[in-house]
């Protein structure tokens, strides 16, 4: 049965999630709604592609905080190390996936928000940090050879099960499944960039813009 810690637990991690970092940051040092151009998210991808990396970068750091937190909360369940390793991971889950809706569907903002891509790496850093690391390693490459923030996430993103379940064995079936959901997700989130990838509209980041 699941507590009421636990369901307070999962509205907060929602409500840290839903912080709108890009539109926080934007309106606030560049007097500009980033939600108003580029491709309409307010995330991390698009402060790039409409500020560049003087408001990416921080948006980024921001964004992956977001989900960091959200599995930390586990941390505030009374005797939460007494936890089977499987309830543990579940309640990290359920926290980390209430930050990504909360970042997708932020109240804050009229339920705009970006893509969640940065989130779920801020989830992966609490939950997996070695299999996080390789994928970001795997994201910065894409990045620095393509410019394309998206693509580089996309590559992550698929890279992070094959890490999991081929190199580190993992037996949890939840965190397999977990693993499994998060290229899924890029995917669907990111269809209108592999849109205009095939295009060849996507918006490469401008290292010399501040």
């Amino acid at each position: 049965m699941i507590s009421i810690e636990v369901i307070l637990l999962v509205v907060l991690a929602y409500l840290i999630g839903a912080f709108p970092s890009a539109v926080w940051f934007g309106r606030t040092f560049y007097n500009i709604d980033v939600r108003e151009f580029g491709s309409g998210n307010a995330g991390a991808t698009n402060t790039f592609r409409v500020l560049g990396k003087g408001a990416g970068l921080p948006v980024l750091f921001m964004d992956i905080m977001k989900g960091w937190l959200s599995v930390k909360l586990i941390l505030l369940i009374r005797n939460s190390y007494s936890l089977s390793p499987e309830l543990f991971f579940e309640n990290q889950l359920a926290f980390g996936i209430s930050a990504v809706v909360g970042h997708l569907f932020p109240v804050y903002t009229g339920f705009r928000g970006g893509k969640g891509i940065a989130t779920m790496l801020g989830i992966l850093i609490g939950i997996q940090p070695y299999a996080a690391l390789f994928s970001f390693c795997i994201f910065i490459v894409v990045f620095l050879i393509s410019r394309y923030v998206s693509l580089g996430s996309i590559f992550a993103s698929i890279a992070f099960p094959f890490f999991v379940i081929l190199f580190l064995h993992s037996t949890n079936e939840s965190l397999n499944l977990f693993s499994i959901f998060i290229p899924v997700l890029s995917l669907i989130t990111h269809q209108k960039n592999i849109e205009r990838l095939i295009r060849g509209e996507e918006t490469k980041v401008k290292f010399g813009k501040n």
